[in-house]
């Protein structure tokens, strides 16, 4: 593309596909066949192989990192990267900030959809799917095979295992053990949330 802009000291593998607007910063390296949609900005990332970013996306910007001290915020510096493996696909209006003092890391075959939001410092697994609006506050560690449903919040600093299932709107403050399905805020057991629903609404 003649307005995209590929800055000095980036690694390129073969076949990339770059769409107009869009900027990859200096040091970023980028495998085989990735493609990088109109208007998205990509800094102290690395990309694997048969990527495909949507438009609009910002990946490797600093997370929102602060410390509060006598009175003010202080921002914290990041210093660390984004790192999305193999076959993963980042939907429009993504945004993926860089680890502070770590990575922030994207395993393979992560489908996200569009309006997603990853923080600092989270690791998601590999063949994770994770539905439009939905947050991942900073330093949460995901599983394989996630699915997350849309509008879903996820706190920073808790764990979710292997296999787990997230309902539409939950809000997950804990740490949730594999092979679970949950819905809810605070998300529980699904099939318990449907019960006391059901009990509380007086529905047959």
């Amino acid at each position: 593309s003649n307005s995209s802009i590929i800055q000095n000291g980036c690694i390129i593998g073969k076949n990339l596909q770059i769409e107009d607007g869009a900027i990859i910063k200096h040091s970023c390296i980028i495998g085989d066949n990735v493609f990088i949609g109109a208007n998205s900005v990509i800094q102290n990332t690395i990309i694997g192989d048969n990527v495909k970013i949507e438009s609009n996306c910002s990946i490797g910007q600093p997370g929102f990192g602060f410390a509060y001290k006598k009175g003010y915020n202080n921002k914290i510096f990041h210093i660390g990267r984004v790192i999305i493996q193999n076959n993963s696909y980042i939907g429009s209006n993504c945004t993926i900030d860089r680890g502070s003092f770590s990575d922030t890391q994207i395993g393979e075959n992560v489908y996200l959809d569009n309006l997603v939001h990853v923080a600092h410092n989270v690791c998601i697994g590999s063949d994770c799917i994770i539905a439009g609006q939905v947050g991942i506050a900073g330093s949460t560690k995901i599983g394989n095979r996630v699915r997350i449903g849309g509008q879903s919040g996820i706190i920073g600093h808790i764990k979710i295992g292997d296999n787990v299932d997230i309902a539409a709107k939950s809000g997950v403050r804990n740490d949730i053990a594999s092979n679970l399905k949950i819905m809810g805020d605070p998300a529980i057991n699904m099939f318990t949330y449907l019960k006391n629903y059901k009990k509380q609404n007086k529905i047959l």
